[in-house]
């Protein structure tokens, strides 16, 4: 059997957007059949859909419906998140300050160099297929410029990220 992992934008951060993730996964099971969720952050672990665009569409209406919470749903699929991991840009970066954003489709053209001029001293970006690797200097995510407003308006889709760490348990789980 295939697995995916469904990944939620920007929920339960900082006592916005909350969803339960136990809750989440019993509304879920008429939808996708048997579920797992991975933190508290978003990432739902279910066998690969049959169509992952409706699938996707309708785990959104769900959350909106159930916890009043619209939040994109990216799909990535295991071979997907290990492609991921194989073929990041960053070698010996920190598990804690390397992301990737896993975007929805292809992000605008010039989205990249619009995004470069933003990057504080240490940061670095690189576009893979649709994933946006972001290396976050010492700071982290505290001290950049690349804010959800300035990465969506630049990119012109939706994406969430996860952290190195993340990324690689996902793979596991989606094993």
């Amino acid at each position: 059997m295939t697995r995916s992992a469904l990944l939620l934008r920007a929920v339960n951060v900082s006592g916005r957007n909350r969803v339960p993730m136990a809750e989440l996964r019993e509304a879920l099971v008429p939808v996708l059949g048997e579920v797992s969720t991975y933190i508290a952050s978003g990432n739902i672990v279910c066998a690969h859909p049959d169509d992952p665009s409706s699938a996707c569409a309708e785990v959104r209406a769900l959350i909106a419906r159930e916890f009043g919470v619209d939040t994109p749903v990216i799909l990535r699929t295991h071979e997907a998140l290990v492609r991921a991991l194989d073929s990041h840009p960053f070698d010996g970066a920190s598990e804690k300050l390397l992301h990737a954003m896993f975007l929805e489709g292809r992000p605008a053209v010039g989205a990249i160099e619009e995004l470069q001029q933003r990057l504080v001293p240490g940061e670095r970006i690189a576009l893979v297929g649709d994933d946006l690797w972001i290396d976050y200097a010492e700071g982290g995510v505290h001290s950049t410029k690349l804010t959800k407003a300035v990465l969506d308006r630049a990119l012109g889709v939706a994406g969430t990220a996860r952290n190195l760490r993340t990324v690689r348990k996902l793979a596991e789980l989606t094993e």
